[in-house]
């Protein structure tokens, strides 16, 4: 029995969908996205630029298009960390440690997530709610490891009165720790100490927020 015939339009116009981002993806890295333009990711996507605005209206929803990737890209990494661990604050340092890799494979997706938030008030509603589920995605996952960890005894009920809140903390302080490395240690510029490696700073603060939260 042959393919139903939308069910072979839709897989075709994701494989469209799917090139352009990776296009996108690659003229960005190469050219910056301040000097990539739409006839740069139609020509590396094989595609016409009239094709291209039938998918993305203009570059900025590409550039989301990106970010609704990284998300999925982090979830996926946060799924498998849960999926390693059996407690719930081992879960939560094996998403913090996801994270850091995260931000050491995929610098161009880390990049594109710190910037999502602004992003989003730019977007058309498919988009708003597409960014708004994969964020939601990552927090549900580290608010099940907390209360899991609240329920097998591994964290502490009287540091943790809202898992929402503890969250957010945890993934707040990590992410502005890797924003510091990005933008300081790496360079050299504000370095605090000349023996402070970016990997032991990051390091140290997984050790301190895993702490800050055990029973």
């Amino acid at each position: 029995m042959s393919e139903p015939l939308k069910t072979r339009r839709e897989r075709e116009r994701q494989a469209r969908y799917d090139a352009i981002l990776d296009a996108a993806e690659l003229v960005f890295s190469e050219k910056g996205y301040e000097r990539t333009s739409m006839d740069d990711i139609a020509r590396t996507a094989s595609l016409s630029r009239a094709l291209l605005y039938v998918y993305f209206k203009d570059k900025a929803a590409i550039q989301r298009g990106i970010m609704l990737r990284a998300g999925q890209s982090l979830a996926s990494r946060f799924q498998e960390a849960r999926d390693r661990a059996d407690t719930g604050l081992a879960q939560i340092a094996a998403m913090g440690e996801a994270y850091y890799r995260f931000y050491l494979d995929e610098p161009d997706y880390f990049s594109a997530l710190t910037t999502a938030s602004t992003a989003m008030a730019e977007a058309d509603e498919s988009q708003t709610e597409e960014m708004l589920c994969s964020k939601s995605d990552l927090m549900e996952l580290m608010i099940g490891a907390i209360r899991l960890g609240l329920e097998d005894g591994t964290m502490s009920r009287d540091r943790i009165a809202d898992p929402v809140q503890t969250a957010l903390y945890l993934r707040g302080a990590l992410h502005g720790v890797l924003l510091l490395c990005q933008s300081e240690l790496s360079t050299g510029s504000g370095k605090p100490d000349e023996n402070v490696s970016a990997d032991a700073l990051i390091r140290h603060t997984m050790e301190m927020l895993t702490s800050s939260i055990a029973s």
